[in-house]
Parts: C-alpha cells; sequence; structure tokens
C-alpha cells in the first residue's frame, strides 16, 4: 500500500507541474515494418530534451507509442524487436524451449485444415481467417503490459506518458478510440491486419487494425489531449489509384479509407520518412529503418526546437521514467479463471493442464504450460488476459478459451516430378471433458502409394500426463518396372508391392518438453510380392513373402523441429529397443518354382535396438550446420531368400526422397550411419541446403546368386547418399528443388521437383 501511496503521489506532482507548461503530443502513424522509424524519432526527441506529454499511434505506431508510454526506452524497444522473441510472436511460430511434442498428434502431410461445424442442421466447412497463429502474440502483449496496467490501474491517462491508440470496429467499419482498459489488448486490437492476424472483442466489439479508417489519429489527439504542438510522424500514404490489372492495389483501396495525414501548421511540425525498399513485414531491417526516422527528424531539429520553448533534460525523463516502473508489480499468478467453455470439466482439464496444484505460478512456468495448452489438438485457440489484485499483490489469469470445433478435414499430400504423388485426406472428431478424445481416420491415395488409417487417442490430464491411442493401419506401396532407373537400381528386385496391415497401441508419458517416453504394442502382417528374375515376363507369378508377428517396444523420442520436412532448427532424437516375434512364410513365383525353389515356413524371433540423434547447430544468423547419426542393431535372422531378406531388413532413410526407393545398398539389420548438413538461409522461408551421409552395415546381406543368401558378418562397403538445392517453406509446406545422390552398383543422380510431403501411414515396428 505505501508502494501504491509513493506512485499516486508522484503522479500527482508531475501532473501538478505540467498544467502551467506548454504540452507536446507525438502522433505516429501505421505503415508495418516502417514503423520501426517511430523508435528513432523518439531518440532524437529525447536526445535534444523535446518534452513528450501525450503519444497515440495506429497500427505499428500504436506499437511503439504504447511501449514508450508503458515506460520502455528506445534502446529497450529497439532490442525488443531485434529480439528473437519479437520474431516468434510476430510470425505466430513457437520458440523450440517451448514445443510440446507430446501432444502433437502422428504427423501428416497436411496442407490445409478446414473445420467443420453444424449450422441449421447442416455441416459447413469453416475456412481459416488467419495466416499466423495468435497464440504467441495474445501471450506476449499480456506479458509485455500487464505489470503496466498494474501501475496504471488500466487508466491510460496514467501511463508514463498519457496514451491512446485506435482501431476498427469490423461490423460498423468505423474507428474505435482505446483509452482504458488493457493496455496489451488496446495495441494488440490496434495492430490486427486482416487476414494475417485473428481479429479481438473488446468491450463485445469485435476490433481490427486501426489503419483501415484512421492511420494517423491527428484530430483525435486535439479532440482528446489539447496540446499546444503536435509533432506527427508518417511513414505510410493512401494507397494510389489503381489499375485495372491491379489485384492488390483494388483490394487495399476498397479496405482502407483514406486518412488526413497533415497536420494544422499553427498546431504542430510533420515528419515524414518514405521508403523505397521495406516491405510490411521487413522487421529484420529494423537498424536501417530506426536510423532513418532519426535522420529525418535531425533534419528538422532547428525547427522543432523552434516551435518548442520547453525544455526536459534527458536525465529528468530516466528518473521519471525508473519512478513509473518501480511501480510495476512482480507478473506472477495466483487464481485461474476459464471463460468460453461451460461444462466445469472442460474448465478442469484446462486448468489442470495450466496449474495442476500449485498456489501460485511465475510468468517462466506459466509461458511452457500456456504453449503446452496451445498445442493441445482440443484447443482452437487461448487469449490470456490478466488482472492486477492489489489485496493479494498476485494477478489473476482469465484464460478466454476457444475450444476445437469437433470436427477438422485435413488436405495435403505430394506433387512431385517422379511418380510418388500422392493425394491425403482426413477427418478428426474431438471432444473433451475431463479428458480429451481424439477419434482419426486417414486415407491416402496415388500410384505409388494407398493407405487407411482409422483409431484415435484419450489424453489424460494429472501432474503426470498420460495418453493411451491404438490405430487400425492398411498400407501399400508399388514400386513399378518402368521406373527402374530410380526405384530398382539392380535387377534382383524389378517389381515390388509391399502390403503391411498392423493394429498399434501405445501408451505414452511426456520427459519434458520435447520428449515423450513410449509403450508400444502392435500385431501386424506384413506381404510382399516380387520377382527373383531379372528377366520377367507378363504372366509370370511373383514371389510372395508373408509375415504375421506380434511386436513390443520401449521407445523415447524427442523432436523439437521447427518444420515436418526439411526443418532447420531443432533436434530430434530416438532411443527404441523392440522386441519382435512372428512367422515367415514363402510361397515360389514361377520363376522361382522351376528353379527349384518351394514353400517354405520358418519362425523368427529377435530383438531390435534403434538409435537416432539429429541436430541443427545455429552457427550464425544466416547459417545452420545439422548433425546426423543413426545406428540399429538386431539379432534377426535372414528370410528365405534374398530379395524377402532385404525387404524385411531396417533401411537407412536420412532424406525426403530415400523414404520412397528400396537400394538394397542402404538396408541392413544391423548398420551404423551418419552425416552432415549445411543450410544457408537466404530469407525467412527459403534456404539452401546441401546434405552428405554414409552408411555402413554391421552385417552386410549379400546373393550368391539371385536363389541364394549369406550372411557377411565383415563390415560391408562403406555407401553414400546426399541432397542439394532450394526449399522455400510456404505456408502450407515446403516446396523444394533438389538434386539427389545414391551410391550403387550403378550410380544414379536425379533431380526432383516437389511440392508438399513425403509422409506414410506408420508400419507396426
Amino acid at each position: 500500500m505505501k508502494t501504491r501511496a509513493f506512485c499516486l503521489l508522484a503522479t500527482f506532482i508531475l501532473l501538478f507541474h505540467s498544467l502551467s507548461a506548454q504540452k507536446v503530443a507525438v502522433v505516429l502513424s501505421g505503415g508495418g515494418a516502417k514503423g520501426l522509424a517511430h523508435i528513432g524519432v523518439i531518440r532524437a526527441l529525447e536526445e535534444n530534451n523535446i518534452p513528450i506529454d501525450y503519444v497515440a499511434g495506429t497500427s505499428m505506431g500504436a506499437i511503439v507509442a504504447g511501449l514508450y508510454a508503458a515506460g520502455y526506452t528506445p534502446d529497450q524497444m529497439e532490442e525488443l524487436f531485434k529480439s528473437d522473441q519479437f520474431k516468434f510472436w510476430s510470425t505466430g511460430k513457437i520458440q523450440e524451449e517451448y514445443r510440446y511434442y507430446y501432444s502433437k498428434l502422428e504427423e501428416s502431410p497436411a496442407w490445409l485444415s478446414l473445420d467443420v461445424k453444424k449450422r441449421d442442421n447442416k455441416l459447413k466447412i469453416i475456412f481459416p481467417t488467419n495466416i499466423i497463429p495468435e497464440g504467441q502474440m495474445d501471450f506476449a502483449f499480456m506479458e509485455l503490459f500487464a505489470t503496466t496496467n498494474a501501475a496504471c490501474n488500466y487508466d491510460f491517462n496514467k501511463l508514463f506518458v498519457p496514451f491512446f491508440c485506435v482501431a476498427t470496429d469490423a461490423y460498423n467499419n468505423t474507428e474505435v478510440q482505446l483509452s482504458s482498459g488493457d493496455l496489451g489488448e488496446a495495441v494488440r486490437a490496434s495492430m490486427t491486419i486482416p487476414f494475417y492476424f485473428k481479429p479481438i472483442e473488446i468491450d463485445s466489439t469485435l476490433v481490427f487494425d486501426g489503419g483501415l479508417v484512421n492511420n494517423f489519429p491527428v484530430k483525435n489527439v486535439l479532440d482528446t489531449f489539447n496540446p499546444d504542438v503536435i509533432i506527427g510522424h508518417k511513414v505510410a500514404s493512401n494507397a494510389a489509384r489503381p489499375g485495372e490489372d491491379d489485384i492488390m492495389g483494388q483490394i487495399e483501396n476498397l479496405l482502407m479509407k483514406k486518412t488526413d495525414y497533415e497536420i494544422p501548421k499553427d498546431k504542430g511540425i510533420l515528419i515524414e520518412s518514405t521508403f523505397d525498399d521495406i516491405g510490411l513485414l521487413d522487421f529484420d531491417k529494423i537498424e536501417q529503418i530506426d536510423q532513418e526516422g532519426y535522420d529525418h527528424t535531425m533534419a528538422l531539429i532547428d525547427s522543432i526546437k523552434g516551435r518548442i520553448s520547453r525544455r526536459v533534460p534527458i536525465d529528468d525523463v530516466m528518473k521519471r521514467r525508473e519512478k513509473f516502473n518501480k511501480c510495476k508489480p512482480k507478473l506472477k499468478f495466483q487464481n485461474v479463471q476459464v471463460e468460453g467453455v461451460r461444462d466445469p470439466l472442460q474448465r478442469k482439464y484446462i486448468i489442470m493442464n495450466l496449474k495442476h496444484r500449485s498456489d501460485t505460478i511465475g510468468i517462466e512456468e506459466l509461458r511452457q504450460q500456456y504453449f503446452k495448452l496451445v498445442s493441445d489438438p482440443q484447443i482452437k485457440s487461448i487469449r490470456p488476459v490478466s488482472f492486477y489484485n492489489p489485496h493479494t499483490g498476485f494477478f489473476d489469469l482469465h484464460l478466454r478459451v476457444k475450444p476445437n470445433n469437433q470436427m477438422e478435414i485435413q488436405i495435403g499430400g505430394n506433387v512431385s516430378t517422379k511418380p510418388i504423388n500422392q493425394g491425403f485426406l482426413s477427418l478428426d472428431y474431438r471432444f473433451f471433458k475431463n479428458r480429451a478424445y481424439t477419434l482419426s481416420t486417414n486415407i491416402y491415395f496415388g500410384r505409388f502409394y494407398n493407405s487407411v488409417k482409422v483409431g484415435g487417442r484419450i489424453d489424460f490430464p494429472s501432474k503426470l500426463p498420460m495418453y493411451l491411442s491404438g490405430y487400425l493401419t492398411f498400407n501399400r506401396w508399388e514400386y513399378y518396372p518402368t521406373e527402374s532407373e530410380f526405384f530398382f537400381p539392380t535387377a534382383s528386385l524389378p517389381t515390388v508391392v509391399l502390403d503391411e496391415n498392423n493394429l498399434r497401441f501405445e501408451l505414452g508419458v511426456p520427459v519434458g518438453t520435447r520428449g515423450k517416453l513410449m509403450l508400444r504394442s502392435s500385431f501386424n502382417n506384413e506381404n510382399e510380392k516380387y520377382y527373383l528374375s531379372s528377366l520377367v515376363l507378363k504372366d509370370d507369378k511373383a514371389d510372395e513373402t508373408a509375415f504375421k508377428t506380434f511386436a513390443s517396444a520401449l521407445v523415447f523420442e524427442e523432436n523439437s523441429f521447427n518444420n515436418i520436412q526439411f526443418a532447420d532448427e531443432g533436434i530430434a532424437s530416438q532411443l527404441g529397443l523392440t522386441f519382435v516375434t512372428g512367422e515367415e512364410k514363402y510361397s515360389p513365383g514361377t520363376t522361382s518354382s522351376e528353379a527349384g525353389l518351394s514353400n517354405a515356413s520358418d519362425g523368427h524371433s529377435f530383438l531390435r535396438f534403434h538409435g537416432l540423434y539429429d541436430n541443427y547447430l545455429p552457427l550464425s544468423h544466416r547459417f545452420t550446420l545439422g548433425v546426423y547419426g543413426e545406428g540399429t542393431y538386431t539379432n534377426k535372422n535372414l528370410f528365405s531368400n534374398y530379395a524377402a531378406s532385404i525387404l524385411s531388413a531396417p533401411s537407412f532413410e536420412p532424406t525426403p526422397f530415400s523414404r520412397s526407393l528400396i537400394i538394397s545398398d542402404f538396408r541392413a539389420n544391423s548398420f551404423v550411419s551418419g552425416g552432415l548438413k549445411s543450410i544457408l538461409r537466404l530469407g525467412d522461408q527459403l534456404h539452401l541446403r546441401v546434405e552428405g551421409y554414409g552408411f555402413l552395415p554391421l552385417q552386410a546381406i549379400k546373393a550368391n546368386d539371385v536363389y541364394a543368401q549369406y550372411q557377411d558378418f565383415d563390415f560391408g562397403e562403406t555407401k553414400f547418399m546426399g541432397l542439394g538445392g532450394l526449399v522455400y517453406q510456404s505456408a502450407i509446406g515446403p516446396v523444394s528443388l533438389t538434386a539427389n545422390y545414391f551410391e550403387n552398383a550403378s550410380t544414379k543422380w536425379f533431380v526432383v521437383f516437389s511440392f508438399g510431403y513425403v509422409l506414410f501411414n506408420k508400419r507396426g515396428y
């Protein structure tokens, strides 16, 4: 209470001192990344002792003005915008340390997710309304401004500098001036660009970016603060008249009302910064943009000083800022309330996932638990709003939750210049009470790969969460002899059809943020059709090997990759011990039976130990080095013939397209392998990557001839594979142009252009 009384007394003294002084307001326009120039303007004004008594802004101008009003210095603002933290919340991506692997469902090649909702007894598809996920941004604005809200008691006139910003009423298409309430939500509303970010509700009004209706609130400042002088900084202009083929220009003119960027000559000075090479989201050019704002202000500083006679030494500003910041309480939370769900069991599920049974929770722990909830398939969005409780000294946390629609359709696949094209369609049905349930089914269809999967997962929230899942999967791969230059590098495997069906069960618990420990069991039925002869006639019957098994495994996995395919950040590793027992049945084809081979049956029981390590090490802002290692060991016996032994052996598949090949030189029951990946970032989504791998079989499988085989317990010959090319990570999937190399009896190079993912449903073991 003494601290709050001191803060109020200091505020009244400052207000009294300023009553008779010349009052100056700073107005900052919107303009995306160009608005970073506002920081340079404020820095130049402070260095020259120009007073700033009020600030206001729209969109990016609202962010800079809001941060300044909250007690941030220009240097602190610049540091914030340069930080990885800003990069993540402006793009919606989750930091590596908060990517909660445990809650992720099985990977799929989905490009697009569409919610399905029942309205008027009809099922309707709900299309996405925003490109950038809002979870990062919502938490960031809460964290940045929560303690400031407590210091000013939710009154923007009691900030370090009085402030307001402008947003747009999405229903009435009119401006909304935000001068009180939650500062973070006000700033978040003002810069919510349509289609990029999801709008939010403030006082039951759905609001968007204020730049749609008023990108430079000079008149609002005159009406609200009535300053003696306005210093305005403009980094945007009204849209030019569009041509008949200028679609983007037409849309911009339709969406944005014309703004008056002038300041009455008797009321102030306009600073204008223009940029020809800065885009809406070019935040990485902050130093250049910041300097432009500073230089343009310094070019007019004599005119500004001539207009404003009052001076405020920067030391006095720093002391006043320090006093204001001392009024901010520590950010710690006690009570948690959940809005947006009616069922008390759903509220319990969310609170248990977030807080468990702790009395209070700090910001670091809250951030970790929040991103766990954001990754939950049951949750569509969570907007955290904090309220300071002066009686307890803690913050109360209100979570405005939107559960995911119960049904979701996913569409995806792969389009490639090689014959591995496939389509993908899935349907998930989700619901939760005190436990979360996800029922899933999907289908892959294409010439190369076809599959159907049905099953589900149950999540149990507790101090140590746990899930139980079960899936029935039917897989089929078909390799055609017409593609022999890519799919059949040796004459021993001219045609292969792989049918694999499995019923899998899995029990999992999290290990830290990015790992989980799983106990898996599966019943599997594999059927492989192939030819042991290189001379195959149209009427020849294929050889056939069936392998029915039961498998059980204990597996630890971790994964914090930023992308499902062609990652360039994060770590993935796996350690697993698998026990397999089953029976092999061999039926010879026409060419094999002529050579004297007959039906055979044999039992197999074996253990397999497998380990994988894949880590991306950032060496600089643009260059990353990837380190890859993989090994497997098994005491498995060979199968009835060479082809069956090769097809049933573990394969080395470190690149996307190696998963679509059968190359005997990269298959062995036991092997070690390793590789390096060099990645050069050419942009936020574009990078150049070169990968090289070596594969060494510890138990090489070789053939005396096409009918017999033996196992060589000496080390085999090291084989190499590699990949190099350009990868662009689009919003719906990777686009790549790569040259691929596989060393074998007749060395193979091939170039692939691909859009989408080379992924398949899981096999049994």
